[in-house]
């Protein structure tokens, strides 16, 4: 702990962002950085704890508490306050494999475990590992660093999200031929098209995964496997199958109405405007519009928040967000106290600029879609929407949300985007493979395993644990990747 007194005497600082109403003007990245001086300040914030809750990726009450990457935050934020950034780096690349990514998309589980947390602001970890990240990619400590010795095992991975590609890098690092394959043109997966450019740039992708190649990775793109290529052929060709596929399947609305023209689940939105956005800057015009639509967006989380920025940066005539929840409160409540994860309200980018464009937030809480309206062309035009209110099941004790009657109303809806998350693996990869699925429709292993019920398969992220934060899928890969080594080599050496 280099500064004892430093969360005392500095405050806490952030990089600045564009004002809304400039940034929504592009889909460029428009968080800022501080000067590297200011940033070593911040490091000096942090207290050095004798539980560091940052880092304990526990669960405490049903929610995790600190980075489950079990990042060493202490450390590297007393070497970030020392200027010592080669030493950071190293620290910080012991538990990650891609900093550049959790820095950008995390909400931040360490900041929001910080001690200082407690009784004022929490350290700013997470642009200290976005600082630590982007210097050691300037000054050039990141090298290729091919492994020496090569074992003569090789392994597949299928899909190249988070988890693959943890699972990739690990697994390349120890010695044993890894090929990805990736069903979409280019290799990213949830990064790459769930995630929009104004959150992470695909350069930042690319740069990654041109470093994993020339340290011997071979990416193979425009390959569906289950279907283009068969699962014998696989497991014929390696010595080891990693199915790290996402869970795909999105979640549907069930309304009379629903099979009106306009209405896309919003992970097909994200996707047709960043494939467009890279083919060609939206000159090909192959995306789904939303310009002068009335956008209605089903669901809230991550996703919903980036279908409103998307559809802002569109141009949408009017964005409203539909939540079935009833609004969080503005600061904690009593019953959930730090280290907790907060269960706060929480404006992101998306909101603060729905605000800032037309004036008010466009979330619409404890409401839900009751019929999909179409016009005479068979396309979308209107929604009714109903409010709800939380009912308890007396035989159950089990609390609902249900209609109330006498609430419903009708808004204007040309364009409707459902974002109520993602219901488990798509079956044609899980049928393919031969392997278990346990009751979510997730890819069965016994508690803390990786091994599947198929023979030499192995699966993590989403595909295993359900859809949930990109620091869970880099670890379940790092984890994935040790079974596997531990199951070709008789042992492992990783972390």
């Amino acid at each position: 702990m280099g500064k004892p007194t430093g969360f005392l005497e500095y405050e806490r600082k952030v990089g600045e962002c564009a004002a809304p109403l400039e940034r929504i003007k592009n889909f460029r990245e428009f968080h800022g950085n501080l000067p590297k001086t200011e940033q070593q300040l911040q490091g000096a914030r942090c207290m050095a704890c004798g539980v560091p809750f940052c880092q304990a990726g526990v669960m405490i009450a049903g929610m995790v508490s600190g980075c489950p990457l079990q990042n060493l935050v202490p450390e590297w934020n007393d070497l970030v306050y020392s200027g010592n950034w080669e030493k950071a780096y190293a620290r910080l690349n012991k538990t990650n494999c891609f900093p550049e990514f959790t820095s950008r998309v995390c909400p931040a589980l360490c900041e929001a475990a910080c001690t200082c947390n407690l009784n004022g602001e929490p350290v700013s970890t997470k642009e200290n590992e976005r600082a630590i990240i982007e210097n050691a990619w300037a000054s050039g400590m990141i090298q290729p660093r091919p492994p020496k010795v090569r074992t003569g095992k090789t392994v597949a991975v299928v899909g190249s999200g988070p988890a693959g590609l943890a699972a990739a890098a690990q697994l390349n690092r120890r010695g044993h031929q890894v090929t990805v394959f990736e069903r979409h043109d280019r290799v990213g997966g949830l990064l790459r098209y769930g995630i929009p450019n104004m959150k992470l740039e695909k350069k930042i992708i690319d740069r990654r995964i041109a470093l994993m190649e020339s340290e011997g990775v071979t990416f193979v793109t425009g390959v569906d496997v289950g279907r283009d290529k068969k699962s014998k052929e696989l497991l014929d060709e390696f010595d080891r199958v990693v199915l790290c596929c996402g869970a795909s399947n999105p979640r549907d609305i069930q309304a009379p109405g629903r099979e009106a023209k306009g209405i896309y689940f919003a992970v097909d939105f994200l996707t047709s405007v960043t494939k467009s956005l890279l083919d060609s800057s939206l000159r090909d015009g192959e995306y789904i519009d939303a310009k002068d639509r009335h956008v209605v967006v089903i669901g809230g989380g991550d996703t919903g928040n980036d279908c409103v920025g998307t559809a802002i940066r569109l141009g949408a005539k009017t964005v409203t967000q539909l939540e079935m929840m009833p609004k969080a409160p503005d600061e904690r409540a009593e019953d959930n106290p730090w280290p907790q994860w907060p269960k706060v309200c929480k404006t992101d980018y998306g909101q603060e600029e729905a605000i800032a464009v037309y004036g008010h937030d466009p979330r619409v809480y404890q409401t839900t879609v009751k019929e999909f309206v179409k016009d005479k062309e068979g396309r979308i035009c209107k929604l009714k929407i109903v409010s709800l209110e939380a009912k308890e099941n007396p035989k159950t004790g089990r609390k609902s949300m249900e209609p109330v009657e006498g609430t419903e109303r009708t808004i204007p809806a040309d364009l409707v985007l459902i974002a109520a998350g993602f219901l488990g693996t798509q079956g044609y990869v899980a049928d393919a493979f031969h392997v278990e699925l346990d009751s979510r429709s997730n890819v069965y292993t016994r508690q803390g395993d990786y091994q599947t019920s198929a023979e030499r398969v192995f699966t993590a992220g989403d595909m295993h644990r359900g859809q949930s934060l990109v620091v869970w899928a880099i670890r379940e890969g790092r984890e994935a990747a040790r079974a596997v080594d531990e199951s070709l080599m008789g042992y492992s050496n990783l972390k």
